[in-house]
This record gives structure tokens, sequence and C-alpha cells, in this order.
């Protein structure tokens, strides 16, 4: 049976303790909360390790509601970021029970950044947490080739690529890569669809193309509703969680956030099963 976990940016703005009842409500496994700020303006922020009350009425919830915390984010890799910053962040996790923490790469300084990720890495299993690393078209780390290397590189036990359908899919990885991986590399996945370019590809020429920003930001589509080879990507790795992550502003504002998150897992569960995925 494939387990689901409901990600922040599904229902953005949406505080720990209502994410987790919407999640139980709409029949996911598991939790993914952004407990680690973003510095975006307007953005509201649920610091666990900040805010003693929160921590609390969060861990009253995720017992209520026997909802577990899969993995908190975003724990990005950028110059201009301390990383020691995460470490309360991480340990406010693991008393909660999460078992991974997500995070990125942005800079293109691949020497500077693996010897951050490392830190980072060797931060998150003093908490017994493994650290998942997405690649995305835009970041530092652009494609599956990059995130290997990165991977290998870092040679910890505790480290993982952690694949989005949507960035995959604008990156050009095919599920005949994926499949010819070797599946030590990966851990969860990020579930959501996305539209083709101007030209029908779902790979769009421009690197910065406004669509792809966009897409990603505010306007995913539910699975099977864009051009994502998901099927082919969904077998070719091994079964594990799937963590839906499909901000749409539109449909947030048409079905309302719980109606949005259960659309989200119910398309996603018919599309699996409309393509012979257990």
């Amino acid at each position: 049976m494939r387990k689901f976990s409901l990600a922040y940016l599904t229902i953005p703005g949406t505080n720990p303790m209502d994410q987790i009842r919407i999640a139980k409500e709409c029949g996911y496994d598991s939790v993914s909360l952004r407990t680690i700020s973003m510095h975006l303006p307007g953005e509201p922020e649920f610091l666990l390790d900040k805010d003693p009350a929160l921590f609390a009425a969060t861990r009253a919830a995720l017992k209520e509601y026997d909802m577990p915390l899969m993995d908190i984010e975003l724990a990005r890799i950028r110059p201009d970021l301390d990383v020691s910053e995460y470490e309360s962040a991480f340990e406010k996790a693991a008393e909660l029970g999460a078992t991974d923490v997500l995070g990125s790469i942005w800079t293109r300084d691949r020497a500077w950044y693996t010897e951050t990720a490392a830190r980072v890495a060797d931060m998150a299993k003093q908490y017994g947490l493994r650290y998942n690393i997405e690649f995305l078209p835009w970041a530092g780390v652009r494609n599956l080739q990059e995130a290997i290397t990165l991977i290998d590189a870092l040679a910890r036990d505790n480290v993982y690529i952690m694949v989005d359908t949507l960035h995959a899919g604008r990156a050009g990885v095919t599920a005949e890569e994926l499949a010819r991986t070797n599946p030590k590399y990966f851990n969860f996945i990020h579930l959501c669809d996305g539209p083709a370019g101007p030209d029908g590809d779902p790979v769009l020429d421009n690197i910065k193309d406004d669509l792809m920003l966009f897409t990603a930001r505010e306007c995913r589509l539910y699975t099977g509703d864009g051009v994502m080879d998901i099927a082919g990507m969904v077998k070719a790795l091994p079964n594990i969680p799937l963590s839906i992550e499909l901000p749409n502003l539109e449909n947030i504002s048409k079905y309302g956030v719980a109606g949005h998150a259960r659309n989200c897992i119910e398309k996603a569960k018919a599309y699996f099963k409309a393509n012979g995925i257990e």
C-alpha cells in the first residue's frame, strides 16, 4: 500500500495543527511541515524551535489525530544562510518523531555546497534524521546526475535524493533514467503534475522560464492532469512514501484548503489505480 504525506506547500499558510487535522480527515498517512524560516515577506512562520506554545500544540495535534510527522523543510544551502541555525529545528522535529528533513542547494559552487551539505547531513544524523536533497532545474543541483554526484561525494548513510515529479520532468529526467539508478539513492517522492511548455514538451528551453517558476510556486496540477510521466517515474522508483506537494492558488480559492488537499490525494489514488500502480 502506498503511503501519502501532506506537504506544507499544498496548503501554504496553514498552521501545523490545522494541517495535521486536514491530513487526517483527508486520508493521508503523515504530514510534512515547514518549520524552518524561508525569510519570505508575508509568509507566516511556524518555528517550533522558537515558540514553545506552538510546539506543544503541534505535538498535541499529532497525538490527537494519530498522525506521524515524516519530514520538515526546508534546509537550504545558500551562501547567505547559516546552516548551523537548522540544528534547533532538527532537534524539535526529532522530538516530534520526524524521520526526515528536506533540503535544496542554491549555489553552483560545487566544492562549497558539498562541504556545507556534509555539515547538514552530520547535524541531521545527530537527531536520527535522514537528509533528502531535492534537485530543481533552476537551482544549484539541477538534475538527477548532479544529485547522484553529490550523494556519492558525501558518502554518508543518511543522505538521499528527493525526486519531485514536476522538477524531474522539467529537468528532462526520464523513467528509464530513474529505473537504471540504484534504488539506494531514493527515500521519498514529491508528487504533483504540471503543464507542457509552448512546444508541448515538459522540458522548458529557458531554465528561468516564467512558466517554470509560476507553475512550481502556485499552479501545479493534480496528478494525471498534466504532461509529466508520473506513472513511469513512480514505477521506476522503489515503493517509497509520496509527499503530495501541489500548490495551486486557484484550486485553493475554489475548493478551500481542505477540499484541495482532499482532491490531491483522491486524484493521485485514482491515477495510480488507472495506471496499475499498487
